[in-house]
């Protein structure tokens, strides 16, 4: 049922809710305006709620059963035999199920316990990963993806893992396969492969560190170019961003930070406000494997976040991150969506898909070219060894052209 006075375009239809959900119904209201949703997209959850509630007093059934995936999943079945075409997921149920479980009417969600003895593996493996090297999600789900096909490969036919069978050269072959199956992805196997033998050495399931056997693919240090955007490019990416809008400023905001300092996309994401010392004029960045380091905030840059602080982040902000989401719920920025920033205001200034990453290659040349040192380079983006800045040498032009030999039959410098 719904009260529909003066319901309108602009104004909210408030459904009544009945049924075994409405003693839920004004706290689920008054949690949906709280995480900033305007009150037509906080109606709308609660005329699902509504309907739920309805179909659950059809089937007589009670709240716990939501726990149920079946039952979420027959709900929206009949939903959509009637006709409805929005809300026709269970995605749609998620701020509500979310709600129920924080109140005490759901059970907490339950992780389902690992289906198989690789997969009970890997759980002990993620785990240690966090902990003990104290690695990033996005990097522990990379790993796991990695090495998942070369345990499946350890797999007996009983179903259990054969670890103690392995050897250097069980690990080498393995390698060697990978390198000529993907060999633009064989050095991050590798990588991978090496952190999983470290692990079943430190846990007791080997007896040797194979780590150490895993061989290395062919490659070249500093191989490459550093593939930085030109100023013209870098400029172009700021001006795309309206810094009339909230959302504007928030982007502007990000891309200096990335194009000045150098910050990574998680970097920028996991800025929080008590990271900005403003008297000081320096921001702490917490990087790589739990690394704090403190950083000169430029004028131009903290004039962009305090304009952004100001005049765009929202009032009801749920986390003390620098950066938040621009649509409700208001919580931080992921660094998925700090990439997105980059890759959309690329698609805006007409330079393509720039790639987060290039824009610290930019700080770095643009540092190089104002006639700062390669160990001044790598401090301001935090290098743990100063062969990884050594690639920005090779982007220094007229320093090397001194060191160029002369074309035979040719004088130097024609």
């Amino acid at each position: 049922m719904w009260d529909r006075t003066g319901c309108g375009k602009t104004k909210p239809c408030w459904a009544r809710v009945t049924g075994p959900l409405a003693p839920f119904a004004d706290g689920f209201r008054a949690e949906s305006l709280r995480l900033g949703h305007t009150p037509l997209t906080a109606a709308t959850h609660l005329r699902l709620m509504a309907g739920l509630s309805n179909w659950l007093a059809e089937h007589d059934l009670s709240v716990s059963a939501l726990s149920d995936a079946a039952v979420v999943a027959e709900f929206f079945e009949s939903r959509r035999a009637a006709g409805y075409t929005g809300l026709i997921s269970p995605k749609a149920l998620q701020p509500m199920i979310a709600f129920l479980r924080e109140g005490g009417a759901l059970p907490p969600s339950v992780t389902p316990a690992p289906a198989d003895a690789t997969e009970s593996l890997l759980e002990g493996y993620a785990v240690w990963m966090r902990r003990q090297r104290g690695l990033a999600e996005t990097t522990v789900a990379l790993n796991l993806r990695l090495v998942r096909p070369f345990l499946a490969g350890r797999v007996r036919a009983d179903g259990s893992l054969d670890t103690e069978g392995l050897s250097a050269a069980a690990v080498n072959a393995y390698v060697v396969d990978q390198a000529a199956a993907r060999p633009r992805s064989a050095k991050r196997i590798v990588t991978a492969l090496r952190s999983l033998l470290t692990f079943l050495h430190v846990e007791g399931m080997i007896d040797s560190p194979l780590a150490a056997s895993v061989p290395s693919p062919a490659g070249w240090t500093l191989a490459g170019l550093p593939k930085a955007l030109p100023r013209s490019q870098v400029a172009a990416l700021l001006a795309s961003c309206d810094k009339d809008t909230g959302t504007g400023r928030r982007d502007t905001a990000i891309l200096l930070l990335m194009a000045r300092l150098g910050l990574r996309a998680g970097e920028v994401a996991a800025l929080g406000l008590d990271d900005v010392h403003w008297r000081t004029g320096e921001i702490t960045v917490r990087g790589k494997g739990g690394r704090c380091d403190r950083l000169p905030l430029p004028v131009d840059v903290g004039a962009a976040i305090a304009d952004y602080l100001r005049h765009g982040r929202p009032t009801g902000a749920l986390a003390r991150t620098v950066f938040i989401r621009a649509q409700a719920p208001f919580t931080a920025l992921a660094t998925a969506a700090v990439i997105q920033v980059v890759d959309a205001a690329g698609r805006r200034s007409g330079t393509g898909v720039t790639g987060a990453h290039r824009l610290r290659h930019s700080a770095a040349t643009a540092m190089l070219a104002a006639g700062g040192s390669l160990e001044e380079i790598g401090q301001v983006l935090r290098h743990v060894r100063p062969a990884t800045t050594a690639i920005y040498a090779k982007a220094d032009l007229p320093a090397l052209e001194p060191l160029a030999r002369p074309w035979p039959g040719t004088r130097a410098g024609t």
